[in-house]
Formats: C-alpha cells, structure tokens, sequence
C-alpha cells in the first residue's frame, strides 16, 4: 500500500472518529456551532450572550432547529480530514527527503522543524479549503435562514438553487477567506500537534507509535485550541461573507473580504471580531482529539499490517 492511499485511509478514518462522535458530538456539538454561527453573523446587541442566543433558538424555532445544516458536515467530514492528512503527511515526507539529504533532522530527516510543520500545516489547509468550503457555505445558509420563511428546503436543494442561479462562484462564495482561514488555521493546529507529539518521544525516549492513545487526545484538543485562538476573527468574517447576498439586488453588504473587515471594524468594533467564541472553545477538544486519535490509530494500524 502506498503511503499516500495509508495516509488518505488513515486520514478519512480520522474523519469518521470525529463523525462518529456524532451520534453523541453532533447532537452535543452541532447545538454549539449554530449558536456560534448566529451570534457572528447577528447585529450588534441581538444576544446578550451564548444561553440567551440558545434560549432564542429554542424558543422561537424549536430543539430541532439546533441541527439545522448538518447533514453536509456529515456527509463532507470524512473527504475533508482525509484531505488534510493525506496532504499534511505528502508534504511532511517531502521535508524529510530534504532533511536527509542535507544532513538535519536526526539521522533518518524525521525532527521537522517548526517552520517545516508550519508549512505543512498549511499546505493541508489550502487542499483541505476546496471542500470545506462550500460544505461550510452550505451548512452556514441553512443554520441562518429564517425559521418561518425557508429560503432553501434543505442542502440539496440549497445547492441546486444556488448553483442554477450564481453558478460556480456562488456555491464557492467566502472561498477566498476561507482560504485564509484553512491555510492560517492549519498551519498553527498541525505545528502545536507536531511539537507536542515531539517532545513526548523525546521526552520518554519512545516511538511515536508507543505514545499512549490519550496523550493524542489530549495534543489533538490542545492543537484545537490554538487554531481557533489564531483564526476565530478570520472565521467571523467567513461567516458573515458567507451569509451575505450573492448581489445588491438581494441584499449584499459587503464588496469583498477586505470590505467586509473595516465594514465590522468602523461599525461594531473590536468585540464583534470575537462575539461567539465561547461555544466554540466548549465543542472544540472534543472534535480535535477524536480526529487525531483516529488518525494516530488508523496510522499504526496501517503500518503493522504492510
């Protein structure tokens, strides 16, 4: 078996370990995104806070509005963190080769440095970008639209509409920081998971394969927590992007990205930038460490049998 087929299978098995908390994560954890999700795309002064955006919800639309757009999560989280892996680990072997041959990382090129982590990272987040984000435009129409008034009847028919009226660059709207935001956000989550993973086996002198399971658990939310410290107000700005109209005739605020961040600066202020944070630290650990348990499992067991 090919490297890049175990590091696609591991990667998707990763994928399927955080899905598969879904039968408990998506019904703890999906409640937690929507609420972020309407809390950043929401004017100034809407919610006084998480429980009263929550308390809304479920007053005004009903518990089953909590899982609104989950199916496109569901259905895109095993391609996406595939993608990630697989691209992660093809250009982490890429270093290795370099190291090798220039006389650093050890004796066999594996002690990557934090520049090549970095860089790694961000190359997993960039592949991983083409995917998410229009699962996550898709996801994010269906969590915002009104209750009442439905504007798509569900995500299939959400793309259909969207793609028979704004072709292409519809579905791909935001696509440009989402961009930012994968290749940012990946770049620091793959460095502090590399680095923490790294100092285990040195620490206890051990193959990365005899560190306990619990440790990449642990490393996987510690790296969860890192990426959402470095890319929430990029992901803010994603989501007010993708919840805008696709044209001034239906309501479209902002031009571009760009536009888009001095539009929130001048008129909401610092505070805006950050606003829903707290749902999303609460659900993050629980993502992170299942996905890289997954992997970090799926790999060894990928590795044992070749």
């Amino acid at each position: 078996m090919s490297k890049t087929v175990k590091d696609l299978t591991a990667g998707t098995t990763g994928g399927i370990a955080q899905a598969r908390l879904a039968s408990g994560q998506v019904l703890v954890g999906q409640p937690f995104d929507i609420v972020k999700v309407r809390m950043q795309t929401a004017p100034a002064g809407t919610y006084t806070g998480m429980m009263d955006c929550a308390g809304g919800i479920l007053k005004n639309e009903g518990p089953l509005a909590f899982y609104k757009g989950t199916l496109t999560p569901l259905l895109g989280i095993g391609v996406c963190v595939s993608i990630q892996f697989a691209a992660l680990e093809y250009c982490k072997r890429h270093f290795v080769r370099q190291n090798v041959l220039n006389g650093r990382g050890g004796p066999d090129g594996m002690a990557l440095g934090s520049g090549q982590l970095f860089v790694s990272g961000v190359f997993a987040g960039l592949a991983n970008g083409v995917v998410s984000g229009p699962v996550e435009h898709i996801r994010i129409r269906l969590q915002t639209q009104s209750a009442k008034n439905p504007v798509y009847a569900g995500p299939f028919d959400a793309i259909r509409r969207i793609w028979t009226q704004h072709g292409i660059a519809g579905i791909y709207k935001g696509q440009v920081v989402t961009l930012y935001r994968e290749a940012a956000g990946y770049g620091v989550y793959f460095w502090a998971y590399e680095k923490l993973m790294q100092r285990e086996v040195a620490r206890k002198g051990i193959r990365r394969d005899q560190v306990n399971p619990a440790n990449a658990v642990l490393f996987g939310a510690a790296a969860g927590y890192v990426l959402w410290a470095v890319i929430y107000p990029i992901d803010m700005i994603k989501s007010r992007m993708q919840t805008d109209g696709f044209s001034p005739a239906d309501g479209q605020k902002y031009k571009s990205t760009l536009d888009c961040v001095r539009t929130v600066w001048r008129t909401e202020g610092f505070s805006a930038f950050t606003r829903g944070l707290g749902p999303t630290l609460i659900r993050s650990p629980f993502a992170n460490g299942a996905t890289f348990l997954g992997f970090e499992l799926a790999s060894r067991l990928l590795n044992n049998a070749v």
